[in-house]
């Protein structure tokens, strides 16, 4: 008999199975959430696209010519938002380009971006992996 055994004799304790139940049900659901926060922290990373402007030139009042790389999962068809801006910021230009799935992970573009008025920058505003439907 453990220490244990003799001190809950002693006093009258005992120990009840439905708490070791419930210490093991408590036990498999935090298991269970760190396994799910880890899997949609996962799944979320796969289908994300990282985007940088490398250059822009203003080639005349209508138009911008805009260059950027982007960082996507092989095998999936990107879409990019690009956009132009006047001098205080408002758009003068925007359009989307799709990009075909390729096995790079990694790529660079040159396009143009028909505006209304000067700009006097372009970027691009967001990335996304396209679904398969839409490909």
């Amino acid at each position: 008999m453990t220490t244990q055994d003799m001190l809950d004799e002693r006093y009258g304790r005992r120990r009840s199975p439905a708490r070791r139940w419930i210490v093991g049900a408590a036990s498999l659901i935090a298991v269970g959430l760190v396994v799910a926060f880890g899997w949609f922290t996962v799944q979320g990373t796969l289908d994300s696209v990282d985007v940088d402007t490398t250059s822009f030139t203003i080639i005349d009042e209508h138009s911008v010519e805009l260059g950027f790389q982007i960082t996507a999962p092989p095998g999936r068809a990107v879409a990019c938002a690009i956009e132009a801006q006047d001098e205080e910021h408002g758009v003068v230009g925007w359009r989307v380009v799709e990009i075909e799935a390729s096995d790079t992970h990694a790529r660079a573009f040159r396009e143009i971006i028909p505006t209304t008025a000067e700009a006097t920058t372009g970027f691009v505003n967001s990335c996304w992996v396209l679904s398969s439907s839409a490909t």
